[in-house]
Protein backbone atom coordinates (compact mmCIF):
# COMPACT_ATOMS: atom_id res chain seq x y z
CA UNK A 1 0.00 0.00 0.00
CA UNK A 2 1.12 3.56 -0.75
CA UNK A 3 0.86 5.83 2.30
CA UNK A 4 0.80 9.63 1.98
CA UNK A 5 1.83 10.78 5.44
CA UNK A 6 1.62 14.10 7.25
CA UNK A 7 -0.38 16.14 4.73
CA UNK A 8 -3.33 18.37 5.52
CA UNK A 9 -6.11 16.53 3.73
CA UNK A 10 -8.82 18.51 1.95
CA UNK A 11 -11.30 15.70 1.24
CA UNK A 12 -13.43 17.53 -1.34
CA UNK A 13 -16.38 17.91 0.99
CA UNK A 14 -16.02 18.68 4.65
CA UNK A 15 -13.27 20.43 6.59
CA UNK A 16 -9.56 19.70 6.22
CA UNK A 17 -7.74 17.53 8.72
CA UNK A 18 -4.25 16.15 9.16
CA UNK A 19 -4.48 12.43 8.51
CA UNK A 20 -2.62 9.74 6.59
CA UNK A 21 -4.12 8.33 3.40
CA UNK A 22 -3.52 4.85 2.02
CA UNK A 23 -3.81 3.87 -1.66
CA UNK A 24 -4.03 0.34 -3.08
CA UNK A 25 -5.28 -1.13 -6.36
CA UNK A 26 -6.01 2.30 -7.80
CA UNK A 27 -8.36 3.33 -4.99
CA UNK A 28 -8.36 5.05 -1.63
CA UNK A 29 -7.80 2.15 0.76
CA UNK A 30 -7.68 3.99 4.09
CA UNK A 31 -8.12 7.46 5.54
CA UNK A 32 -6.60 7.73 8.99
CA UNK A 33 -5.39 5.09 11.39
CA UNK A 34 -1.99 3.47 11.69
CA UNK A 35 -0.95 2.82 8.10
CA UNK A 36 2.13 1.10 6.77
CA UNK A 37 3.55 0.70 3.30
CA UNK A 38 5.57 2.75 0.85
CA UNK A 39 5.53 6.19 2.46
CA UNK A 40 5.43 9.59 0.77
CA UNK A 41 6.31 12.21 3.40
CA UNK A 42 4.05 15.22 2.96
CA UNK A 43 4.55 17.44 5.99
CA UNK A 44 3.48 21.01 5.22
CA UNK A 45 1.69 19.98 2.03
CA UNK A 46 -2.00 19.69 1.13
CA UNK A 47 -3.51 16.51 -0.27
CA UNK A 48 -6.63 17.01 -2.38
CA UNK A 49 -8.69 14.90 -4.76
CA UNK A 50 -7.45 15.33 -8.31
CA UNK A 51 -8.91 18.49 -9.83
CA UNK A 52 -11.71 18.27 -12.39
CA UNK A 53 -11.73 20.69 -15.34
CA UNK A 54 -15.32 20.68 -16.55
CA UNK A 55 -14.74 22.33 -19.94
CA UNK A 56 -11.67 21.46 -22.03
CA UNK A 57 -10.95 21.21 -25.75
CA UNK A 58 -8.88 18.04 -25.43
CA UNK A 59 -10.98 15.80 -27.66
CA UNK A 60 -8.05 15.26 -30.04
CA UNK A 61 -5.08 16.52 -28.02
CA UNK A 62 -4.10 13.07 -26.76
CA UNK A 63 -3.23 11.96 -30.30
CA UNK A 64 -0.43 14.53 -30.25
CA UNK A 65 0.47 14.77 -26.55
CA UNK A 66 -1.07 12.04 -24.37
CA UNK A 67 0.77 13.26 -21.26
CA UNK A 68 -1.41 16.43 -21.26
CA UNK A 69 1.35 18.14 -19.29
CA UNK A 70 -0.29 21.54 -18.99
CA UNK A 71 -3.30 20.06 -17.20
CA UNK A 72 -1.37 17.57 -15.09
CA UNK A 73 1.06 20.25 -13.87
CA UNK A 74 -1.85 22.05 -12.17
CA UNK A 75 -3.18 18.92 -10.44
CA UNK A 76 -5.94 18.30 -13.00
CA UNK A 77 -6.65 14.57 -13.31
CA UNK A 78 -10.01 14.71 -15.13
CA UNK A 79 -11.29 16.84 -18.00
CA UNK A 80 -14.78 17.01 -19.48
CA UNK A 81 -14.33 17.11 -23.27
CA UNK A 82 -16.41 17.78 -26.40
CA UNK A 83 -17.93 21.04 -25.08
CA UNK A 84 -19.75 23.73 -27.08
CA UNK A 85 -21.65 21.15 -29.13
CA UNK A 86 -18.41 20.43 -30.99
CA UNK A 87 -16.98 16.93 -31.23
CA UNK A 88 -15.13 14.67 -33.65
CA UNK A 89 -18.07 12.27 -33.62
CA UNK A 90 -20.58 11.25 -34.66
CA UNK A 91 -19.61 12.21 -38.19
CA UNK A 92 -21.20 11.22 -41.49
CA UNK A 93 -19.24 8.73 -43.55
CA UNK A 94 -16.86 10.49 -45.92
CA UNK A 95 -17.20 13.89 -44.23
CA UNK A 96 -14.56 13.62 -41.53
CA UNK A 97 -12.12 15.91 -43.36
CA UNK A 98 -14.67 18.72 -43.41
CA UNK A 99 -15.32 18.28 -39.68
CA UNK A 100 -11.58 18.19 -39.01
CA UNK A 101 -11.07 21.46 -40.88
CA UNK A 102 -13.77 23.19 -38.85
CA UNK A 103 -12.52 21.88 -35.50
CA UNK A 104 -8.78 22.21 -36.14
CA UNK A 105 -8.31 25.63 -34.51
CA UNK A 106 -10.13 24.43 -31.37
CA UNK A 107 -9.24 20.76 -31.02
CA UNK A 108 -6.24 20.16 -33.28
CA UNK A 109 -6.31 17.78 -36.25
CA UNK A 110 -6.22 14.42 -34.49
CA UNK A 111 -4.92 11.37 -36.35
CA UNK A 112 -3.91 11.59 -39.99
CA UNK A 113 -7.18 9.91 -40.94
CA UNK A 114 -10.21 9.60 -38.70
CA UNK A 115 -11.18 5.90 -38.57
CA UNK A 116 -14.53 6.43 -36.83
CA UNK A 117 -18.04 7.52 -37.69
CA UNK A 118 -19.97 6.71 -34.49
CA UNK A 119 -19.40 8.27 -31.10
CA UNK A 120 -18.60 4.88 -29.58
CA UNK A 121 -15.94 4.23 -32.24
CA UNK A 122 -14.36 7.61 -31.54
CA UNK A 123 -14.22 6.96 -27.79
CA UNK A 124 -12.58 3.58 -28.38
CA UNK A 125 -9.98 5.17 -30.64
CA UNK A 126 -9.33 8.02 -28.20
CA UNK A 127 -8.93 5.58 -25.32
CA UNK A 128 -6.29 3.72 -27.32
CA UNK A 129 -4.06 6.83 -27.21
CA UNK A 130 -3.73 6.18 -23.44
CA UNK A 131 -4.15 9.73 -22.14
CA UNK A 132 -2.52 10.26 -18.77
CA UNK A 133 -5.66 11.77 -17.23
CA UNK A 134 -9.33 10.82 -17.48
CA UNK A 135 -11.29 12.30 -20.37
CA UNK A 136 -15.04 12.48 -19.73
CA UNK A 137 -17.04 12.88 -22.95
CA UNK A 138 -20.06 15.04 -23.71
CA UNK A 139 -22.22 14.25 -26.70
CA UNK A 140 -22.23 17.39 -28.87
CA UNK A 141 -25.50 18.61 -30.36
CA UNK A 142 -23.70 20.43 -33.17
CA UNK A 143 -21.89 17.25 -34.21
CA UNK A 144 -25.18 15.35 -34.12
CA UNK A 145 -26.99 17.95 -36.22
CA UNK A 146 -24.16 18.01 -38.75
CA UNK A 147 -24.30 14.21 -39.04
CA UNK A 148 -28.06 14.11 -39.56
CA UNK A 149 -28.78 17.33 -41.50
CA UNK A 150 -25.44 18.75 -42.62
CA UNK A 151 -24.80 22.48 -42.69
CA UNK A 152 -28.19 23.66 -43.92
CA UNK A 153 -29.89 26.53 -42.08
CA UNK A 154 -33.41 25.23 -41.63
CA UNK A 155 -35.61 23.59 -39.02
CA UNK A 156 -35.24 19.84 -38.60
CA UNK A 157 -38.04 17.67 -39.93
CA UNK A 158 -39.84 15.33 -37.56
CA UNK A 159 -37.86 12.39 -38.94
CA UNK A 160 -34.57 14.28 -38.53
CA UNK A 161 -35.43 15.19 -34.97
CA UNK A 162 -36.00 11.54 -34.19
CA UNK A 163 -32.69 10.63 -35.82
CA UNK A 164 -30.92 13.30 -33.76
CA UNK A 165 -32.52 11.97 -30.61
CA UNK A 166 -31.29 8.47 -31.53
CA UNK A 167 -27.75 9.79 -32.02
CA UNK A 168 -27.83 11.58 -28.67
CA UNK A 169 -29.13 8.44 -27.01
CA UNK A 170 -26.33 6.43 -28.63
CA UNK A 171 -23.85 8.97 -27.27
CA UNK A 172 -25.08 8.47 -23.73
CA UNK A 173 -25.09 4.71 -24.14
CA UNK A 174 -21.47 4.92 -25.33
CA UNK A 175 -20.46 6.82 -22.18
CA UNK A 176 -21.28 10.53 -22.47
CA UNK A 177 -22.19 12.21 -19.19
CA UNK A 178 -23.65 15.46 -20.57
CA UNK A 179 -25.16 17.03 -23.69
CA UNK A 180 -23.28 20.08 -24.93
CA UNK A 181 -24.55 22.84 -27.19
CA UNK A 182 -22.64 25.47 -29.16
CA UNK A 183 -25.24 27.96 -30.32
CA UNK A 184 -22.69 30.30 -31.89
CA UNK A 185 -20.95 27.50 -33.82
CA UNK A 186 -22.19 25.76 -36.93
CA UNK A 187 -24.41 23.98 -37.62
CA UNK A 188 -25.60 24.02 -33.99
CA UNK A 189 -26.49 27.70 -34.32
CA UNK A 190 -29.18 26.78 -36.88
CA UNK A 191 -31.27 24.92 -34.29
CA UNK A 192 -34.42 26.52 -32.95
CA UNK A 193 -35.62 26.22 -29.37
CA UNK A 194 -37.95 23.32 -30.18
CA UNK A 195 -35.03 21.28 -31.49
CA UNK A 196 -33.02 22.00 -28.37
CA UNK A 197 -35.87 20.82 -26.18
CA UNK A 198 -36.31 17.64 -28.21
CA UNK A 199 -32.69 16.52 -27.82
CA UNK A 200 -32.53 17.77 -24.22
CA UNK A 201 -35.34 15.37 -23.31
CA UNK A 202 -32.94 12.52 -24.06
CA UNK A 203 -30.39 13.98 -21.65
CA UNK A 204 -33.11 14.24 -19.02
CA UNK A 205 -33.91 10.55 -19.44
CA UNK A 206 -30.25 9.76 -18.61
CA UNK A 207 -30.15 12.20 -15.68
CA UNK A 208 -27.48 14.19 -17.51
CA UNK A 209 -27.02 17.98 -17.58
CA UNK A 210 -27.25 20.31 -20.54
CA UNK A 211 -24.00 22.25 -21.04
CA UNK A 212 -24.53 25.13 -23.48
CA UNK A 213 -22.44 27.84 -24.99
CA UNK A 214 -25.48 30.10 -25.20
CA UNK A 215 -26.64 31.79 -28.38
CA UNK A 216 -25.33 35.25 -27.48
CA UNK A 217 -22.83 36.40 -24.83
CA UNK A 218 -23.01 40.04 -25.91
CA UNK A 219 -25.93 42.46 -25.77
CA UNK A 220 -28.39 39.57 -26.12
CA UNK A 221 -26.93 37.63 -23.20
CA UNK A 222 -29.96 37.68 -20.90
CA UNK A 223 -32.31 36.54 -23.65
CA UNK A 224 -29.88 33.75 -24.55
CA UNK A 225 -29.77 32.57 -20.94
CA UNK A 226 -33.56 32.71 -20.77
CA UNK A 227 -33.75 30.42 -23.79
CA UNK A 228 -31.63 27.75 -22.10
CA UNK A 229 -33.52 28.10 -18.84
CA UNK A 230 -36.67 27.41 -20.85
CA UNK A 231 -35.06 24.39 -22.54
CA UNK A 232 -34.05 23.04 -19.14
CA UNK A 233 -37.50 23.60 -17.66
CA UNK A 234 -39.40 22.08 -20.57
CA UNK A 235 -37.09 19.09 -21.02
CA UNK A 236 -36.57 18.33 -17.34
CA UNK A 237 -32.77 18.25 -17.75
CA UNK A 238 -30.47 20.11 -15.35
CA UNK A 239 -28.55 23.11 -16.69
CA UNK A 240 -24.85 23.92 -16.44
CA UNK A 241 -23.86 27.03 -18.43
CA UNK A 242 -20.45 27.11 -20.11
CA UNK A 243 -17.86 29.88 -19.51
CA UNK A 244 -20.20 32.43 -17.97
CA UNK A 245 -19.35 36.02 -18.96
CA UNK A 246 -20.59 39.17 -20.62
CA UNK A 247 -18.92 40.32 -23.82
CA UNK A 248 -20.97 43.51 -23.66
CA UNK A 249 -21.75 45.71 -20.66
CA UNK A 250 -20.60 44.44 -17.28
CA UNK A 251 -23.89 45.76 -15.90
CA UNK A 252 -25.42 42.57 -17.32
CA UNK A 253 -23.51 40.38 -14.85
CA UNK A 254 -25.69 41.10 -11.82
CA UNK A 255 -29.05 40.32 -13.50
CA UNK A 256 -27.41 37.32 -15.17
CA UNK A 257 -26.37 35.86 -11.81
CA UNK A 258 -29.80 36.65 -10.35
CA UNK A 259 -31.48 34.65 -13.11
CA UNK A 260 -29.28 31.64 -12.44
CA UNK A 261 -29.73 31.88 -8.68
CA UNK A 262 -33.51 31.91 -9.09
CA UNK A 263 -33.52 28.75 -11.21
CA UNK A 264 -33.48 25.31 -9.64
CA UNK A 265 -30.18 23.41 -9.66
CA UNK A 266 -28.31 25.53 -12.22
CA UNK A 267 -24.51 25.76 -12.15
CA UNK A 268 -21.95 27.34 -14.46
CA UNK A 269 -18.24 27.27 -15.17
CA UNK A 270 -15.71 30.01 -15.68
CA UNK A 271 -12.11 30.36 -16.76
CA UNK A 272 -10.55 32.97 -14.42
CA UNK A 273 -9.38 35.48 -17.02
CA UNK A 274 -10.76 38.62 -18.61
CA UNK A 275 -10.08 37.39 -22.12
CA UNK A 276 -11.56 34.54 -24.11
CA UNK A 277 -10.28 32.39 -26.95
CA UNK A 278 -12.08 30.80 -29.86
CA UNK A 279 -12.14 30.46 -33.65
CA UNK A 280 -11.21 33.66 -35.47
CA UNK A 281 -13.90 32.63 -37.95
CA UNK A 282 -16.54 33.25 -35.29
CA UNK A 283 -16.09 36.97 -35.95
CA UNK A 284 -18.02 36.44 -39.18
CA UNK A 285 -21.81 36.79 -39.34
CA UNK A 286 -23.78 33.57 -39.50
CA UNK A 287 -24.57 33.75 -43.20
CA UNK A 288 -20.83 33.91 -43.99
CA UNK A 289 -20.18 30.67 -42.10
CA UNK A 290 -22.98 28.57 -43.59
CA UNK A 291 -22.43 25.29 -45.44
CA UNK A 292 -19.01 24.44 -44.06
CA UNK A 293 -15.39 25.49 -44.33
CA UNK A 294 -15.08 25.45 -48.11
CA UNK A 295 -18.08 27.74 -48.55
CA UNK A 296 -16.79 30.14 -45.90
CA UNK A 297 -13.40 30.37 -47.58
CA UNK A 298 -15.05 31.00 -50.96
CA UNK A 299 -16.98 33.95 -49.50
CA UNK A 300 -13.80 35.40 -48.02
CA UNK A 301 -12.30 35.43 -51.54
CA UNK A 302 -15.38 37.22 -52.94
CA UNK A 303 -15.05 41.06 -52.80
CA UNK A 304 -18.83 41.54 -52.71
CA UNK A 305 -19.24 39.08 -49.82
CA UNK A 306 -16.34 40.73 -47.98
CA UNK A 307 -17.97 44.14 -48.39
CA UNK A 308 -21.22 42.73 -46.99
CA UNK A 309 -19.35 41.29 -43.98
CA UNK A 310 -17.72 44.69 -43.32
CA UNK A 311 -21.15 46.37 -43.50
CA UNK A 312 -22.62 43.89 -41.04
CA UNK A 313 -19.72 44.35 -38.61
CA UNK A 314 -20.15 48.12 -38.73
CA UNK A 315 -23.93 48.18 -38.41
CA UNK A 316 -24.76 44.87 -36.71
CA UNK A 317 -27.48 42.33 -37.38
CA UNK A 318 -30.49 41.39 -35.24
CA UNK A 319 -29.53 38.95 -32.44
CA UNK A 320 -25.93 38.64 -33.74
CA UNK A 321 -23.15 38.74 -31.13
CA UNK A 322 -20.83 40.79 -33.42
CA UNK A 323 -17.66 40.47 -31.33
CA UNK A 324 -15.50 42.52 -33.70
CA UNK A 325 -18.00 45.37 -33.73
CA UNK A 326 -18.52 45.23 -29.96
CA UNK A 327 -14.92 44.94 -28.79
CA UNK A 328 -13.06 46.60 -31.63
CA UNK A 329 -9.96 45.34 -33.50
CA UNK A 330 -7.53 46.52 -30.83
CA UNK A 331 -8.95 44.02 -28.29
CA UNK A 332 -8.79 41.00 -30.59
CA UNK A 333 -5.44 39.22 -30.91
CA UNK A 334 -4.43 36.49 -33.38
CA UNK A 335 -1.01 34.82 -33.25
CA UNK A 336 0.24 37.34 -30.68
CA UNK A 337 -0.73 40.52 -32.53
CA UNK A 338 -3.96 42.52 -32.42
CA UNK A 339 -6.08 42.99 -35.52
CA UNK A 340 -5.62 46.76 -35.15
CA UNK A 341 -1.82 46.54 -34.95
CA UNK A 342 -1.70 44.51 -38.15
CA UNK A 343 -3.01 47.54 -40.03
CA UNK A 344 -5.48 47.77 -42.88
CA UNK A 345 -9.23 47.39 -42.73
CA UNK A 346 -10.09 45.02 -39.86
CA UNK A 347 -12.42 42.77 -41.86
CA UNK A 348 -9.89 42.45 -44.67
CA UNK A 349 -7.19 41.60 -42.14
CA UNK A 350 -9.38 38.92 -40.58
CA UNK A 351 -10.15 37.51 -44.04
CA UNK A 352 -6.44 37.34 -44.92
CA UNK A 353 -5.64 35.45 -41.71
CA UNK A 354 -8.48 33.00 -42.28
CA UNK A 355 -7.54 32.39 -45.90
CA UNK A 356 -3.85 31.89 -45.08
CA UNK A 357 -4.68 29.35 -42.38
CA UNK A 358 -7.73 27.79 -44.09
CA UNK A 359 -9.73 28.85 -40.99
CA UNK A 360 -7.18 27.21 -38.67
CA UNK A 361 -6.39 30.25 -36.53
CA UNK A 362 -7.57 31.23 -33.05
CA UNK A 363 -8.22 34.62 -31.55
CA UNK A 364 -7.91 35.95 -28.03
CA UNK A 365 -10.53 38.59 -27.21
CA UNK A 366 -10.09 40.89 -24.22
CA UNK A 367 -13.50 41.79 -22.86
CA UNK A 368 -13.69 41.95 -19.04
CA UNK A 369 -12.24 43.84 -16.09
CA UNK A 370 -10.48 41.95 -13.31
CA UNK A 371 -13.29 42.99 -10.96
CA UNK A 372 -15.87 41.35 -13.23
CA UNK A 373 -13.83 38.16 -13.43
CA UNK A 374 -13.56 37.92 -9.66
CA UNK A 375 -17.24 38.69 -9.13
CA UNK A 376 -18.18 35.62 -11.17
CA UNK A 377 -15.39 33.50 -9.66
CA UNK A 378 -16.64 34.23 -6.13
CA UNK A 379 -20.19 33.07 -6.86
CA UNK A 380 -21.15 29.79 -5.17
CA UNK A 381 -22.57 28.27 -8.37
CA UNK A 382 -19.21 28.58 -10.16
CA UNK A 383 -17.10 25.54 -11.15
CA UNK A 384 -13.73 25.65 -12.93
CA UNK A 385 -13.66 25.16 -16.69
CA UNK A 386 -10.40 26.06 -18.40
CA UNK A 387 -11.86 26.12 -21.92
CA UNK A 388 -8.29 25.09 -22.70
CA UNK A 389 -7.43 25.32 -26.40
CA UNK A 390 -4.00 24.51 -27.79
CA UNK A 391 -2.31 26.29 -30.66
CA UNK A 392 0.79 28.15 -31.79
CA UNK A 393 0.10 31.02 -29.35
CA UNK A 394 -2.73 29.82 -27.10
CA UNK A 395 -4.54 31.50 -24.25
CA UNK A 396 -2.74 31.04 -20.89
CA UNK A 397 -5.85 29.41 -19.46
CA UNK A 398 -4.73 26.09 -20.98
CA UNK A 399 -1.82 25.93 -18.53
CA UNK A 400 -3.03 28.17 -15.72
CA UNK A 401 -6.74 28.05 -14.96
CA UNK A 402 -6.87 25.77 -11.91
CA UNK A 403 -3.70 27.22 -10.41
CA UNK A 404 -4.92 30.76 -11.03
CA UNK A 405 -8.27 30.10 -9.38
CA UNK A 406 -6.98 28.27 -6.31
CA UNK A 407 -3.41 29.51 -6.07
CA UNK A 408 -3.84 33.16 -7.00
CA UNK A 409 -7.47 34.10 -6.35
CA UNK A 410 -7.89 32.05 -3.19
CA UNK A 411 -4.52 31.41 -1.53
CA UNK A 412 -3.01 34.81 -2.35
CA UNK A 413 -6.00 37.12 -2.61
CA UNK A 414 -8.40 35.43 -0.16
CA UNK A 415 -11.27 35.64 -2.64
CA UNK A 416 -12.59 32.32 -1.29
CA UNK A 417 -11.68 29.99 1.54
CA UNK A 418 -9.48 27.12 0.31
CA UNK A 419 -12.02 24.53 1.44
CA UNK A 420 -14.68 26.16 -0.76
CA UNK A 421 -12.39 26.48 -3.78
CA UNK A 422 -11.19 22.87 -3.53
CA UNK A 423 -14.78 21.62 -3.19
CA UNK A 424 -15.62 23.30 -6.50
CA UNK A 425 -12.56 21.78 -8.17
CA UNK A 426 -13.39 18.30 -6.92
CA UNK A 427 -16.56 17.00 -5.25
CA UNK A 428 -19.03 19.51 -6.69
CA UNK A 429 -17.68 19.10 -10.19
CA UNK A 430 -17.88 15.31 -9.83
CA UNK A 431 -21.45 15.54 -8.59
CA UNK A 432 -22.52 17.84 -11.42
CA UNK A 433 -21.20 15.48 -14.11
CA UNK A 434 -22.20 12.21 -12.46
CA UNK A 435 -18.65 11.06 -11.65
CA UNK A 436 -19.49 9.06 -8.57
CA UNK A 437 -16.12 7.29 -8.42
CA UNK A 438 -13.98 10.41 -7.84
CA UNK A 439 -13.83 13.90 -6.42
CA UNK A 440 -13.51 12.92 -2.75
CA UNK A 441 -10.83 11.41 -0.54
CA UNK A 442 -12.96 8.58 0.81
CA UNK A 443 -12.36 4.87 1.10
CA UNK A 444 -13.32 3.15 -2.14
CA UNK A 445 -13.05 6.23 -4.35
CA UNK A 446 -10.66 6.34 -7.28
CA UNK A 447 -7.18 7.40 -6.15
CA UNK A 448 -6.88 10.54 -8.26
CA UNK A 449 -4.87 12.81 -5.96
CA UNK A 450 -2.86 16.02 -6.02
CA UNK A 451 -0.26 16.95 -3.41
CA UNK A 452 0.49 20.66 -3.45
CA UNK A 453 2.52 23.23 -1.54
CA UNK A 454 0.14 26.05 -0.58
CA UNK A 455 3.06 28.48 -0.27
CA UNK A 456 4.15 28.07 -3.88
CA UNK A 457 1.13 26.78 -5.82
CA UNK A 458 0.29 29.37 -8.47
CA UNK A 459 -0.09 29.89 -12.20
CA UNK A 460 2.85 31.25 -14.20
CA UNK A 461 1.30 31.26 -17.70
CA UNK A 462 0.88 34.67 -19.29
CA UNK A 463 -0.32 35.94 -22.65
CA UNK A 464 3.35 36.31 -23.63
CA UNK A 465 4.33 32.82 -22.30
CA UNK A 466 1.02 30.95 -22.39
CA UNK A 467 2.41 27.43 -21.84
CA UNK A 468 4.52 28.23 -18.79
CA UNK A 469 3.61 25.52 -16.28
CA UNK A 470 2.07 26.02 -12.86
CA UNK A 471 4.32 25.78 -9.82
CA UNK A 472 3.79 24.10 -6.50
CA UNK A 473 2.45 20.63 -7.36
CA UNK A 474 4.61 18.16 -5.46
CA UNK A 475 2.85 15.05 -6.69
CA UNK A 476 -0.05 13.81 -8.76
CA UNK A 477 -1.63 10.36 -8.91
CA UNK A 478 -4.11 9.02 -11.46
CA UNK A 479 -5.86 5.80 -10.42
CA UNK A 480 -3.13 5.30 -7.84
CA UNK A 481 -0.25 5.61 -10.33
CA UNK A 482 2.13 8.49 -9.77
CA UNK A 483 1.82 10.63 -12.89
CA UNK A 484 3.59 13.82 -11.70
CA UNK A 485 6.80 14.09 -9.67
CA UNK A 486 9.76 16.46 -9.53
CA UNK A 487 7.97 19.04 -11.67
CA UNK A 488 7.43 16.74 -14.63
CA UNK A 489 5.28 13.84 -15.83
CA UNK A 490 6.54 10.43 -14.77
CA UNK A 491 5.29 8.75 -17.94
CA UNK A 492 2.66 6.67 -16.13
CA UNK A 493 -0.57 6.68 -18.10
CA UNK A 494 -3.45 5.31 -16.06
CA UNK A 495 -6.14 7.66 -17.33
CA UNK A 496 -8.25 7.02 -20.41
CA UNK A 497 -11.81 7.69 -21.47
CA UNK A 498 -14.07 7.65 -18.41
CA UNK A 499 -17.41 6.03 -19.18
Amino acid sequence: MLVIRGATVYPGSGPPRQVDVGVADGKIAAVGGELSGDVVEADGLWLCPGFIDVHAHSALRSYEEPLLTEALSQGVTTQVICPDGLAPAPVAAGRWAERRDYLRALEGPGPEEWPWTTFAEYLDDLDATRPVISLVPSIGHGAVRDTVIGGERRPATREELEEMRREVRAGFEAGATSLSFGLVYFPGAHADTEELVAVAEVAAAFGAPLVPHVRNEGAGLLEAIDEMLEVSRRSGAALHVSHLKSLAEESLIEPLLERLEAADGVTFDQYPYGAGCTLLASLLPAWAQEDGAAATLARLRDPDALARIAHDVEHGLPAWENVLGTLGPERIVADGESIADRGGEPVETVAELLLESELGVQMIMHYASEAAVRKIAAHPLMLLGSDGIFGAKPHPRVAGSAARFLGRFCLREDLLAPEEAIARLTARAADRFGLADRGRIEVGKRADLVLLDPATYVDTATYESPLSLAEGVAGGWVAGERAWAESRPTGARAGGVAR
